[in-house]
């Protein structure tokens, strides 16, 4: 093989058509390091140099090089199906997704050369013979050691035509596997660069984890108790005593604490490849994917080793441990948009595949921004939704993942770029008026979820809006399976609690698994995710402790963060100290409701994040679960946590599959069978038959006044006191093995003897029906 220079050195270039495209491109990125690749030249076996000299004479040097190598691999068509890098017959096929491209190359990357940005080899796609339809393919036999890969691409690069087309960037494949790039948490790549170059898994034979017959646990979601939390801040501050701490190992560690708790399932937050120093700040809830396939390698004890097999291998070990201890593994999923943000964003995958059919983009290739982040997933895209699906599948089979929260997840009922019924129905439908954005009744996407064979029975959650103003909580396309995070719930309890009039009726709903919001659509009380704090917003003892937020650590002048907190400010004072302690338990006390309830890490305990209620930007203590502070004499309030965790368990009428009719449910007031629907009405109670306990008496006093109840009448049986928020522990729980437990009830036995009970202020207390043995 030859390369000639033929350029002569007479002729003065002040930047090449090569330079000229980098110099665009990095207007249009500001502030992104933009180092190209350079192509290994170990192929060339002489390189003759042609030139011109001052007199015009034509004049060569040749070059002798090493004899050149047998080719490292065996060069054939390969297969369009399935996508991404797939070991069969002996070799590796590759399959991507590109529509408008004129080329491609495969790129090979040595871990040696991926560091200095060098493609050690280069296959390139013959549009006639590695192309079928829109799905470039190769299929390669021979040496992989020590290889990861790529793809480049050509075409135009048009931005105003949605088109990004750059035949020096190196793409990761969506469908990778696994990414190999940086192997530390919070380190820059070489020469301080935010962006170091990815690359991809190439699979082999050897890639095997022994799941010692793990199958899912398939719980009834009725029954499940969901823990939100963050894989490296569970176990990454010092106090865990982690030997593997900030992984996903380290949670493993922990798998027993949260045993302990009554938690069955946990929801973890995005574990997808992202880039927790994009723009040289810090993401640390990782709502910024990279690739849908991979997991978060920094987040394994191994980092990049076996060329990012190990982080594989340690979520699976993380999924199949929880299985054995009896708790499902949900994971937090960003479909709505991805980490290349807007026109001035990276180059690192889909836009440089096919920028057009991955994002939603107006006919002048602005980006539509529903997701608040600069790019919107183009999810009801043929191909996007496809690849959606295929990533659902793919964490379910090999993964082993038991159900999904999507995040934002009203982008996807959004109808595509270049939406048009010819597109979805096959024919043009009379009237049809949808434009890029809008809402979709019977969304693709969902409806291909909702009807997967292989995702059948997995667990789908909703965050049912998005930053764009579509509202859907209630009225999620549900096929009626899909659950909700509820946050209308959120609302009215935190109003309730907080003693503002006018939602005494609202609250009552919640408690009965908000009917008014899924009965009609023929869902079911489970369909409603159960929430006061997640990692968005207040902890449960912020929410008593602030009036507003307090985000200037953030450093964006408080200006970020939700406003509209409705949380309250209990104040310093030892009474005030009482009441911030009472409502506290007031709001951990939503768990026996109808529904399925859900909390965020720490709050077990306590955890403060000193009123900032947007912390995505920390890494430090501010996010990091406190093992130490669990510890303290505040885990009085763990004990509480976990004991009303194991009560929901234990009763059967909290994890109702239908919601509750009169003949098992009945609303009193401080008199029985006389509710306080009210607007200043500050107290709602109710009797609930269960077929364990029998029947549980629950009643909530959010007034500044206290109050003695008048209890219900049951001949023969009498009420003896279980929980109330309003009693110092250990006597705020009195379970069987409370120190003096049987002291404790007798010195209520001058008002339970009248049928009565006193409350305290901002109090609550359950109840629980039993024999009469005085007569």
């Amino acid at each position: 093989m030859e390369l000639q220079l033929l350029r002569p050195p007479s002729i003065s270039y002040n930047c090449s058509p090569k330079l000229t495209l980098r110099y665009r491109k990095k207007k249009l990125n500001p502030g992104i390091p933009s180092k190209f690749f350079t192509i290994s030249a170990n192929k060339v076996s002489r390189l003759v140099i042609s030139s011109r000299n001052a007199s015009e004479t034509d004049t060569a040097v040749v070059v002798d090089k090493p004899p050149q190598l047998p080719p490292r691999f065996e060069v054939f068509s390969g297969y369009p199906t399935p996508f991404g890098a797939t070991w069969r017959d002996g070799g590796v096929n590759f399959a991507v997704f590109s529509r408008n491209a004129t080329s491609a190359t495969l790129c090979l990357i040595s871990l040696t050369d991926l560091p200095e940005k060098r493609v050690t080899e280069q296959i390139s796609l013959s549009p006639h013979t590695n192309r079928t339809g829109d799905v470039w393919h190769v299929f390669l036999k021979g040496d992989f050691q020590d290889m990861v890969y790529g793809y480049c691409f050509d075409g135009s690069f048009s931005p105003e035509d949605g088109l990004y087309f750059d035949s020096s960037k190196i793409l990761l494949d969506p469908y990778a596997k696994a990414v190999v790039s940086r192997g530390e948490y919070g380190a820059l790549g070489p020469g301080e660069d935010c962006w170091p170059q990815m690359a991809g898994l190439v699979p082999s034979t050897t890639d095997e984890f022994d799941w010692e017959g793990d199958l899912p646990l398939k719980f009834p979601q009725r029954n499940l108790v969901i823990y939100e939390m963050h894989v490296r801040g569970f176990t990454k501050h010092e106090s865990s005593n982690s030997k593997f701490s900030g992984t996903y190992l380290g949670v493993v560690e922990k798998l027993d604490y949260l045993k302990k708790l009554g938690v069955n399932c946990i929801e973890l937050m995005p574990c997808h490849e992202f880039n927790e120093l994009e723009y040289y700040r810090m993401n640390f809830w990782g709502y910024s994917t990279i690739n849908y396939f991979s997991p978060m390698a920094r987040y394994s004890f191994s980092g990049i080793a076996n060329y990012g097999l190990g982080a594989v291998n340690e979520f699976k070990h993380l999924v199949r441990e929880a299985h054995k201890r009896g708790i499902e593994v949900i994971m937090d999923v960003v479909f709505n948009h991805s980490a290349e943000g807007n026109e001035n964003g990276p180059v690192l995958s889909f836009r440089g595949l096919d920028n057009s059919a991955f994002y939603m983009v107006a006919p002048k290739g602005e980006f539509y921004n529903y997701s608040g982040c600069g790019n919107t997933f183009n999810c009801n895209h043929p191909i996007v939704r496809q690849f959606i699906l295929d990533c659902l599948r793919y964490w379910v089979t090999e993964m082993h993942i038991d159900g999904f929260r999507f995040d934002l997840a009203s982008i996807m009922t959004r109808s595509s770029s270049l939406w048009d019924a010819v597109n979805v129905y096959g024919s043009a439908v009379e009237g049809e008026t949808l434009t890029t954005g809008t809402p979709l009744s019977a969304p693709p996407l969902i409806d291909m979820i909702s009807n997967d064979p292989v995702l059948h029975g997995v667990k789908l959650i909703a965050e049912a809006w998005d930053c764009g103003g579509l509202y859907q909580v209630g009225m999620f396309p549900h096929w009626g399976i899909w659950s909700e995070w509820n946050g209308k719930y959120r609302d009215v309890v935190r109003q309730f609690i907080k003693g503002t009039d006018g939602f005494s009726g609202a609250f009552a709903g919640c408690l009965c698994g908000s009917p008014d919001s899924y009965q009609e659509g023929g869902r079911k009380p489970w369909n409603s995710i159960n929430f006061v704090c997640a990692h968005d917003g207040f902890t449960l003892a912020d929410l008593v402790t602030y009036n507003n937020k307090h985000n200037l650590a953030n450093g964006e002048d408080n200006k970020d963060g939700e406003n509209h907190n409705n949380s309250w400010n209990c104040g310093q004072a030892p009474i005030v100290q009482n009441r911030k302690e009472k409502d506290t338990k007031e709001n951990y006390l939503m768990l026996p409701v109808l529904g399925v309830p859900m909390f965020y890490m720490g709050d077990e305990y306590g955890h403060t994040k000193g009123g900032n209620n947007n912390t995505y930007c920390h890494d430090n203590f501010i996010n990091y679960f406190r093992w130490d502070k669990m510890e303290e004499a505040s885990s009085d309030f763990f004990r509480f946590c976990r004991l009303m965790t194991q009560f929901r368990h234990e009763c059967e009428s909290l994890g109702l599959n239908d919601f509750p009719t009169a003949e098992r449910l009945q609303w009193h007031g401080h008199a029985p069978g006389m509710p306080d629907w009210s607007e200043t009405s500050r107290f709602v109670a109710f009797t609930l038959i269960d077929s364990v306990k029998g029947e549980l008496y629950i009643a909530f006093n959010t007034s500044h006044v206290a109050v003695t109840v008048t209890l219900p009448e049951r001949p023969g049986y009498r009420w003896e006191p279980l929980v109330d928020t309003g009693k110092t522990a250990p006597f705020d729980f009195l379970s069987d093995d409370t120190p003096d437990r049987e002291i404790a009830i007798r010195q209520y036995a001058h008002f339970l003897d009248g049928n009565l009970y006193p409350m305290l202020s901002y109090s609550s207390v359950i109840l629980l029906l039993s024999p009469d043995e005085t007569m």
